[in-house]
């Protein structure tokens, strides 16, 4: 029994002794400007962690973003810590790492985990890597299950599929908030998961109150309002992915929605330009754009635990335009887009999907060949009516000269209703 308990005291002096030899890459703050670290003798790769002795005694975390010649610049996460000029700077090995979980179910978290909701300590201790697990890429499955996003015209017109990567493109007060809430409460997923970036203060707890309402028993929340730091703002949508990675590799069924991908764009331009990063299409840094399809390609689904993430992701079209290299980029990557429209809203259309624009990649694939045919028909119908709309009102068409532009104009109002959300009223009339 002592010969055992000496031999253990043995291995870990040996341990002990290995770490200390290890080398500590500690390194000096030297300079300080418009949020940027400089750091001599730090030599760690790009997106690790660091903790910086502050004037107060107490640590600060850091993130590595670049480097300038010799030096490394970070970003600290806390931008009202009292810093001074010589601040021991550390590794973090814990930095990216994420507490994972069933303890997380219900809770509402910030960018670095800690509970926003007054409820204690989140109880998980579990841990997944803040940037997900790099794996095979055959490990990937298809899309081949229909996936109920709880919303009539999504399900029937712009089938998703279990594991899907869909955008909400619109631009602001066009009721994207309003789809994400009925798609929370109608969809059938094990878990979901939210992340709520770049929101203004008021709006989360909105969200909170209304659109989560009698699903949080299923849900995490990971919330970094719009005042926070723009490194900030890029965790929160790693770690909001990283726990829905986490259920998925249990062969959970996951629903991710994140408001909004073009905020996490934005948060990487401020970085970008910061560090010397030249702008190129329409001010946006290449890294802003290289951002969307790392963090996209983590959803989808996964053969080997037969988990999924269905991904929801919603891009700001400023000014509505469509044309957004964010909304191109988001576009390009994503199984399917849902674009809003602003002259449907003002209709009182809601869900205001411009079918016509929208497009499931994947619904060929999920659906058989009647739900297809009805579905390419709406379409036809609606599109025969947008492009004939001003003749129409005016009076300019004959009825009897197109039998399609007839059928259109006879069944306008039943196509409008059919888009409506159960739950709005009145029905306006769509004439």
């Amino acid at each position: 029994m002592i010969r055992a308990h000496l031999a253990q005291t043995q291995r870990l002096l040996d341990h002990m002794q290995v770490t200390n030899r290890a080398p500590r890459h500690v390194g000096r703050l030297v300079g300080h400007d418009a949020g940027m670290l400089e750091v001599t003798g730090f030599s760690r790769p790009i997106g690790a962690g660091a903790r910086i002795r502050a004037a107060d005694g107490h640590p600060v975390r850091a993130e590595v973003v670049g480097f300038r010649g010799s030096r490394a610049i970070l970003v600290p996460l806390d931008q009202d810590a009292p810093l001074e000029n010589g601040a021991r700077v550390e590794p973090d090995s814990a930095a990216n790492m994420v507490q994972v979980g069933d303890g997380l179910i219900g809770r509402v978290i910030d960018a670095m985990g800690q509970p926003l909701d007054r409820k204690g300590p989140v109880l998980a201790n579990g841990q997944w890597p803040l940037n997900g697990v790099k794996g095979n890429v055959l490990d990937r499955g298809r899309v081949l299950e229909r996936f109920d996003l709880g919303v009539r015209a999504v399900n029937a017109l712009l089938t998703a599929g279990r594991g899907q990567r869909i955008a909400i493109m619109a631009g602001s007060g066009v009721g994207k908030s309003v789809l994400m809430g009925q798609m929370i409460s109608g969809a059938e997923a094990d878990i979901v998961v939210v992340g709520l970036i770049g929101e203004r203060g008021r709006e989360v707890s909105d969200f909170l109150e209304t659109k989560l309402k009698g699903q949080m028993h299923k849900s995490v929340v990971v919330a970094v309002p719009a005042d926070h730091p723009p490194v900030l703002r890029l965790r929160a949508a790693a770690r909001a992915t990283a726990i829905a990675e986490y259920f998925r590799a249990r062969g959970k069924n996951v629903l991710l929605l994140l408001d909004s991908l073009t905020r996490c764009a934005h948060a990487q331009r401020e970085i970008g330009l910061s560090l010397g990063e030249p702008p190129a299409m329409k001010g946006y840094p290449p890294s802003a754009l290289a951002f969307i399809p790392r963090l996209v390609e983590r959803a989808g689904v996964d053969s080997r635990s037969g988990g999924s993430i269905t991904a929801i992701y919603t891009v700001l079209a400023d000014g509505d335009d469509n044309d957004d290299p964010i909304v191109d980029t988001a576009r390009a990557i994503v199984d399917g887009h849902i674009v809003l429209s602003r002259q449907l809203s003002e209709m009182s259309i809601f869900p205001a999907i411009d079918i016509g624009r929208s497009l499931s990649r994947v619904m060929a694939d999920i659906v058989d060949d009647r739900h297809l045919a009805a579905a390419a028909n709406y379409r036809r119908l609606w599109a025969a009516y947008e492009e004939n709309r001003d003749l129409i009102l005016m009076g300019a068409y004959r009825p009897g000269n197109d039998p399609t532009i007839d059928e259109a104009a006879r069944f306008r109002n039943p196509l409008g209703r059919f888009l409506i959300f159960e739950g709005f009223s009145p029905i306006p009339d769509l004439g």
